[in-house]
């Protein structure tokens, strides 16, 4: 990235860091992807029941491997050969995790998360139940308010995962966002994260790349 374009990345980094702590949640700046998994191995403890929300964020951080070494009870809904009712199962015992992890669609800079998720089981943990919840965004995900939120979700993540998840709905065909309202749509509940009752139970990282959708 040019040096200026850093800087100036850097500094709205700097002011939706600024934002998220006056909302009680903490905020933690790094520059590259390769810093993430050592910061979030000092957030968990050994032993710790962990569960994951859909994510490609945590997986190109390398952030699923770190949960899989053996250090962690991990609730992996992504392992090999579970059923539909099983996957179910670790969304529900995901809410009793010490640790829930995952990234968000959007953070303004005035220290917002909105997020929007067709099964809600995101959401839902982010919102209560797990003791800790950690997420990695990067840069790109940061915008001026929540009305340029919303719009990034119908333009960039919506189409994007619909697509990563082979999603039978209109975007996934033309990228675009569209009325909707069959089976495969993944935008159903939208949350609005602001001011935290609990400080730092909501810990952000906050990535100098451009990472997920």
């Amino acid at each position: 990235m040019n040096e200026y374009l850093a800087e100036t990345v850097r500094q709205r980094m700097e002011r939706t860091a600024d934002a998220l702590k006056k909302n009680r949640m903490d905020a933690y700046l790094v520059k590259s992807r390769s810093e993430v998994v050592p910061l979030i191995r000092t957030l968990l403890h050994p032993n710790d029941t962990v569960a994951v929300g859909g994510s490609v964020s945590l997986d190109e951080c390398g952030v699923l491997d770190l949960l899989r070494c053996g250090d962690y009870q991990f609730l992996d809904r992504y392992a090999s050969g579970l059923s539909g009712e099983q996957i179910a199962e670790i969304y529900r015992k995901s809410f009793f995790a010490d640790a829930f992890l995952c990234s968000t669609n959007a953070v303004t800079e005035s220290g917002e998360l909105y997020n929007v998720d067709g099964n809600g089981n995101r959401v839902a943990a982010m919102t209560f139940g797990p003791a800790s919840v950690i997420l990695v965004v990067g840069a790109n995900k940061i915008v001026r308010d929540l009305a340029e939120a919303e719009q990034r979700v119908k333009e960039f993540a919506a189409p994007a995962n619909c697509k990563r998840l082979a999603c039978k709905t209109p975007c996934a065909v033309t990228g675009k966002c569209a009325d909707c309202s069959g089976d495969g749509r993944i935008c159903c509940t939208a949350v609005v994260h602001r001011q935290q009752r609990i400080p730092g139970r909501i810990k952000v990282i906050l990535v100098e790349e451009s990472l997920g959708y």
